[in-house]
């Protein structure tokens, strides 16, 4: 359900971290590097990037680890703000998958983490109540959900946080290697999700290094390279290309 309509749009978007290149990874010294900015590497993690989405479109977003992607993604999430001179506009809500379950208190149980988390997204506790069952069974959590939640694996965690976040009502869905964890059949139910999602009408950004879910699933692909984005077009042609030049750094690499 692809429409003409821009949902997103990136205008001449950068972000910049100043990283500390002192001997101790603290967050002192990375305090005091703010400050002292001379005593920091700078790391451009974008660099100018302009992008459109429309309204509908499922975009997969490729990249090797450091190219900026989950970066692009947060800033789009109004986690990180970008550097002066660039813009950002939306037009609609985001539910952004990131980072699932980070914001779940331990000490609390799966049932009031369930409605802790989905007020922080904007969910009532009306709204909650009625669709506190649907969030159980689909996490696949009944036996456990009043056990804290410091007790669950990282998988049950990411299950009962998916199963919130699909809740929210967004016109913008974010995910980040979320339909790469769990066992096959959440990713296959939380897939459907997401299908689901697309035939509303709604538009995904999803990040992964699973270039065949890439080709499967999204009707375009960003590939980011060093903050830059080097192609924007059809997934075929983004991974294909993506796995080129992967190939020939390898060749490089066993040369060195």
């Amino acid at each position: 359900m692809e429409s003409n309509q821009t949902i997103i749009k990136a205008s001449n978007i950068s972000k910049t971290f100043w990283i500390s290149e002192g001997k101790n990874s603290t967050f002192r010294s990375w305090f005091i590097s703010i400050f002292n900015q001379h005593k920091s590497k700078r790391f451009k993690a974008l660099d100018s990037i302009n992008l459109e989405v429309k309204k509908g479109e499922f975009v997969g977003i490729i990249g090797k680890n450091g190219s900026g992607k989950s970066t692009l993604l947060k800033i789009i999430a109004g986690i990180y703000s970008p550097d002066k001179g660039g813009e950002l506009k939306i037009s609609g809500k985001i539910i952004p998958f990131l980072e699932l379950g980070v914001g779940f208190n331990p000490e609390l149980t799966g049932r009031e983490n369930i409605f802790l988390n989905g007020t922080i997204l904007g969910m009532s506790i009306k709204f909650l109540k009625q669709k506190y069952k649907t969030i159980v069974e689909f996490a696949e959590l009944e036996e456990f959900i009043d056990t804290p939640v410091k007790n669950y694996s990282s998988g049950m965690k990411i299950r009962l946080a998916f199963s919130i976040a699909a809740q929210a009502n967004g016109d913008i869905y974010i995910l980040d290697e979320i339909l790469s964890v769990g066992d096959a059949y959440f990713r296959q139910k939380s897939l459907d999700v997401i299908y689901d999602f697309v035939k509303r009408g709604r538009t995904i950004l999803y990040v992964t290094h699973n270039l065949n879910a890439i080709k499967l699933h999204c009707n375009r692909a960003i590939w980011i390279n060093r903050g830059k984005i080097i192609f924007d077009g059809s997934p075929d042609k983004a991974t294909e290309r993506y796995k080129v030049a992967i190939d020939n750094l390898n060749k490089v690499k066993e040369k060195i």
